[in-house]
């Protein structure tokens, strides 16, 4: 029998912070090294030592970019690491964007802190620089999907489309032994059946071991069509005369409603409206994902195909510079906003909400989840008042939720994805989830399938037959 040891290092009881090691035939791989967000006792994660000596991981695969799977490698490339990271081509084209605009905030969070005064530490130091981000670019190894790989003797990796953003991928790996061929996959964040621009998720077969998230698995998105109520909510932010401001993920979710707002004005069910980009990240973004269409679903494609611009609205204003992005203050209504961080966790969404939320006039609008512990989950409970550079704001704008348009399957989504699956796996890990809400899936996927399922802790490691 082979042995392998799977710990978890993070994504285990929280949802972000992405990072699990595969000890197998005298290799150390690791899947993911993400960002730890939401709560304080979570972002100090991130300056806790690596539980594993960087210098001795052989090989670092990746399921896709978002900063919570991708945002640690600075820091452990800068303790030592210097193997490829496997990943999608369009994973590696995003990572590229993502990660020196990470090391750029953490340098502009510190000197932000060490000018206001707010920060405990003196002076403030960032988490790691532009400069770490960039030097992690040269390693980014990228792949097609169902392209085979082979990141230790006797193991198979192949990437298969998880619909959850551009590039995202399950990990399929797959043993070769003299007692047969066992299946290990993790699933990385799992996307929607249905989603506007991407493909639906791959559906995997044989699976012995499955690394599951579990995001939405107490909720279910609205039953509610997501594209009627995104016109609802423009048109009465209109209609009181204010702005829209959208916190949006720079990558992915700002696409699809550039996407959607086209569509909608060229139907008629929203008035032309300026359409203001503020985040160079989601920028270029948006050129990475004009270069890989023919990854995106098939009615983007037909669009494409037809000539259409399918991620520009009418009147697409793209900020790129400080300066552009502070004359979007002086638009007083009637047009709209989308600018990062999704989970106002940092970035130019920041000043935006800054300026906006005192005014009942304006609206502010979530179309996806926000983390326990984030300024996105206090404005989306009602919260009084946001603190924000060292001070509170006041909330007297309309906070709005499309829950629609999340990246991530809901748990009835999630239990129909496991229900393609040829055979039961031998054990099912629940990681990316607060308590609640692997507990719920856990109990949903025992009563459905009668399978084993085990919620890992941080620090946790299982031996697995593989």
């Amino acid at each position: 029998m082979t042995t392998t040891r799977l710990s978890f290092h993070g994504a285990a009881g929280t949802v972000t912070g992405s990072s699990f090691l595969l000890e197998t035939r005298g290799k150390k791989l690791l899947v993911d090294c993400g960002l730890f967000q939401g709560p304080k006792a979570h972002r100090l994660k991130n300056w806790e030592p690596f539980s594993y000596s960087p210098s001795e991981i052989d090989q670092v695969m990746l399921t896709h970019a978002h900063v919570d799977h991708i945002g640690l490698l600075p820091k452990l490339k800068k303790q030592g690491y210097e193997g490829h990271i496997r990943c999608t081509h369009a994973t590696a084209d995003l990572a590229k964007i993502l990660l020196p605009d990470t090391g750029h905030l953490q340098e502009e969070e510190a000197k932000w802190a060490n000018k206001k005064g707010y920060s405990k530490h003196h002076p403030a130091k960032p988490l790691f620089t532009r400069q770490d981000a960039e030097a992690v670019i040269p390693l980014l190894a990228g792949v097609h999907y169902g392209e085979h790989f082979a990141p230790v003797d006797h193991v198979r990796a192949e990437y298969r489309d998880a619909g959850h953003i551009l590039g995202s991928a399950m990990l399929d790996l797959k043993s070769q032994r003299l007692q047969g061929e066992r299946k290990l996959v993790f699933s990385g964040d799992v996307g929607r059946p249905l989603d506007a621009i991407l493909q639906p998720p791959s559906q995997v077969y044989n699976v012995d071991y499955l690394v599951l998230e579990s995001t939405y698995g107490n909720r279910l998105h609205e039953e509610a069509e997501p594209v009627r109520e995104l016109v609802r909510v423009i048109n009465e932010s209109m209609d009181r005369g204010g702005l829209l401001v959208i916190p949006s993920f720079a990558v992915g979710r700002t696409q699809t409603l550039l996407f959607l707002i086209r569509q909608l004005e060229a139907a008629g069910k929203i008035p032309k409206l300026p359409v203001y980009v503020d985040s160079p990240m989601a920028v270029e973004a948006l050129s990475a994902h004009k270069a890989h269409i023919p990854q995106l679903n098939l009615m983007a494609r037909k669009l494409t195909v037809a000539g259409t611009r399918i991620f520009h609205p009418e009147k697409l204003k793209l900020s790129v510079t400080r300066d552009e992005s502070i004359a979007i203050n002086k638009v007083r209504g009637g047009a709209i906003v989308i600018s990062a961080s999704g989970m106002v966790t940092g970035g130019r969404i920041l000043h935006h909400l800054n300026e906006r939320l005192p005014n009942p006039e304006n609206t502010v609008l979530f179309i996806g989840y926000q983390a326990e512990g984030t300024r996105g989950r206090s404005l989306m409970e009602g919260k009084p008042t946001i603190r924000m550079f060292g001070g509170d704001v006041p909330v007297n704008a309309r906070i709005e939720s499309i829950s629609g348009f999340s990246g991530h399957a809901d748990h009835d989504e999630i239990l129909a994805w496991l229900m393609g699956f040829n055979r039961a796996p031998e054990r099912v890990f629940l990681v990316h989830g607060e308590s609640a809400a692997a507990e719920n899936m856990a109990d949903l996927i025992r009563k459905q399938f009668g399978w084993d399922v085990t919620i890992p802790q941080q620090g946790d490691s299982f031996i697995l037959d593989f």
